[in-house]
């Protein structure tokens, strides 16, 4: 049986309340920070395209498969790069690629076989001067991760018994390019006079 709901418990999930402010308000503040000449380009690309491909590692990666869900929706030719049914990929396609750091391996090494192959490459990252941003056709810069210097003031507070006091590792990046995708969705449906009711028509039905 579910013990009694004690005062403690009411503080707490008071605190987590407050904690989804403070991420929802940095979210919004790097929001703000997002250059609207590289979203245009990235639209005009995903446009242009015959195939999108989406990759990322981790928690980016879970974000990019989100993104590549919505474009499906929206009626693109879309794939997850490393499923199983991902198709070889030409010159006429695009490559998104989500990566904080801009340096994780995996992504990278992704990226430039795209390259190799004449596809665009966008880069969606924090680092502007990152490997991944260096070589790829365009980027669009998400603050909120801080390469290096974040990284070992992170491990150091976990040794020493402290802790992150409002986003882990890459939580600030990842869940605003989360919004940000999000956002450049409704964007796009709008470009495209499209309603809700198209892109249920594109969602499975056998769930």
């Amino acid at each position: 049986m579910p013990k009694a709901f004690k005062a403690k418990d009411r503080l707490s999930s008071m605190a987590v309340g407050k904690r989804m402010v403070d991420l929802a308000q940095a979210v919004a503040r790097e929001a703000k920070e997002v250059d609207e000449v590289s979203v245009k380009r990235l639209m005009k690309y995903l446009d242009k395209a015959h195939q999108v491909f989406l990759a990322g590692a981790g928690r980016s990666g879970y974000v990019a498969k989100a993104f590549a869900m919505r474009l499906m929706h929206l009626g693109y030719d879309v794939h997850v790069v490393g499923e199983p049914t991902t198709p070889a990929i030409t010159g006429k396609d695009l490559l998104i690629a989500v990566t904080g750091s801009g340096e994780t391996l995996s992504t990278v090494m992704m990226a430039e076989a795209a390259k190799k192959k004449k596809a665009r490459v966008i880069a969606i990252t924090s680092n502007p001067k990152s490997s991944i941003a260096r070589f790829a056709d365009s980027f669009v810069q998400i603050k909120g991760r801080v390469p290096g210097k974040r990284e070992k003031d992170y491990l150091s507070r976990q040794l020493g018994g402290g802790h992150e006091p409002l986003a882990p590792l890459g939580t600030l990046f990842e869940l605003s390019v989360m919004v940000f995708f999000d956002s450049l969705v409704e964007e796009l449906m709008v470009q495209k006079k499209m309603g809700e009711d198209s892109l249920k028509k594109r969602h499975t039905d056998l769930e």
